[in-house]
């Protein structure tokens, strides 16, 4: 019968996981536009290499300046509310409410003088009962005026009051920061040495609040996030070397180390992964963010052994074995094997280096142990 032949020779051999992956800027900046405005300038081009601190895109914010002004008086008025609090009033109040103090302590200075004088005069017969009781009433009364005026300047403003003057300086603080944030957002300037990879908007453009007006990258080093089926997960490992690919430019490879493994499986695209990632180094800016790439990872590799084309190997009852052509013959040869992949697999004993092991050269002729052949190209 007619054979192919393959020979047993010494090499390397590769154990891969074989998936897809995406490339993300590492240090990135997506600027959004803070309230509903129009785009006033636009310094800048898809592509063009910027500085840290370059002006790169400018909003109307005449409408952001008057929100931060009226913040700021409003903060201003919380901010006197709450020195009137620690006062005891305005300044107003607080002189008022001196004023009465001063005119009830005279008044029980003089309730209290007048009884004394008008006890000693009953003493004498010279002042009756009633009138005596009519000044203790006046002094009772006086006292009383005293004592509420006091606790209106102790006790100038409730819990409640001072809750809620409180909360309105909170509230002014918080309204002019976040108005002070979005006049600073206004400008768009480059907070690192990048790229400008998106520019989605034109100077004069109308944008709603939220809009993605620009997006700049540092994209001389990117991060590779790879998804790994489920079943390959556990033959990874930190530091496994990886390859990537991308169909752009089909000539091309870039290598990186692989940083972590999953810690958990997810649902990608109808697929069950987990997501490795890895950093590269892009020095001259040809893998762009966001672009689907082809990824390789080299769970082991061997070097200077005995391999031999998959196709070659048989299995039977869980026992390697091959079909070696001896003497034009076929000999059924148990075999132990190591690393293997989709085209080879690793000889670790039964053959030596230069055997010849048989292929079936005919669909419908399956080899045989013992039998005569030729062998054919």
């Amino acid at each position: 019968m007619k054979v192919h032949e393959v020979t047993v020779e010494r090499g390397s051999i590769r154990s891969l996981v074989s998936t897809n992956g995406k490339i993300e800027p590492i240090q990135n900046l997506e600027a959004h536009a803070p309230i509903s405005t129009t785009v006033k300038r636009v310094l800048v081009r898809e592509g063009d290499h910027v500085r840290k601190g370059q002006l790169l895109l400018q909003l109307d914010d005449a409408d952001l300046i008057a929100k931060a002004a009226q913040a700021q008086a409003q903060m201003k008025a919380a901010a006197a509310s709450e020195a009137a609090l620690k006062s005891g009033g305005t300044q107003e109040e607080v002189l008022t409410l001196d004023a009465q103090l001063r005119n009830d302590r005279n008044a029980v200075d003089v309730a209290r003088r007048r009884l004394d004088a008008l006890r000693k005069l009953q003493q004498q017969g010279d002042a009756s009962a009633g009138e005596v009781s009519v000044a203790e009433e006046n002094l009772k009364a006086a006292r009383s005026n005293l004592t509420l005026a006091q606790q209106k300047k102790n006790d100038r403003y409730s819990p409640s009051e001072i809750a809620k003057v409180r909360a309105e300086a909170a509230q002014a603080q918080a309204a002019y920061q976040a108005a002070e944030d979005d006049l600073a957002k206004s400008s768009v300037r480059a907070p690192f040495d990048g790229i400008v990879y998106s520019l989605p908007v034109k100077s004069g453009a109308f944008v709603e609040a939220g809009t993605l007006l620009l997006q700049e990258a540092d994209l001389s080093k990117v991060l590779l996030r790879a998804y790994v089926d489920e079943p390959d997960i556990g033959r990874l490992q930190p530091g496994q070397k990886v390859e990537i690919t991308w169909d752009a430019l089909p000539n091309r490879m870039w290598s990186a180390t692989l940083n972590s493994v999953p810690s958990v499986v997810k649902l990608h695209s109808a697929r069950n992964v987990g997501e490795v990632t890895c950093t590269i180094d892009n020095h001259d800016l040809k893998l762009l963010p966001n672009v689907n790439v082809g990824v390789t990872i080299i769970v082991a590799q061997l070097d200077n052994v005995l391999t031999l084309e998959r196709d070659a190997l048989r299995v039977d009852d869980g026992k390697p074995y091959v079909y070696q052509v001896v003497n034009d013959h076929l000999k059924r040869q148990p075999v132990e094997i190591a690393l293997q992949n989709l085209t080879q697999v690793q000889i670790t004993g039964g053959l030596p280096q230069g055997a010849k092991v048989a292929l079936a050269a005919e669909e419908n002729h399956p080899l045989v142990d013992g039998v005569a052949v030729k062998v054919v190209p």
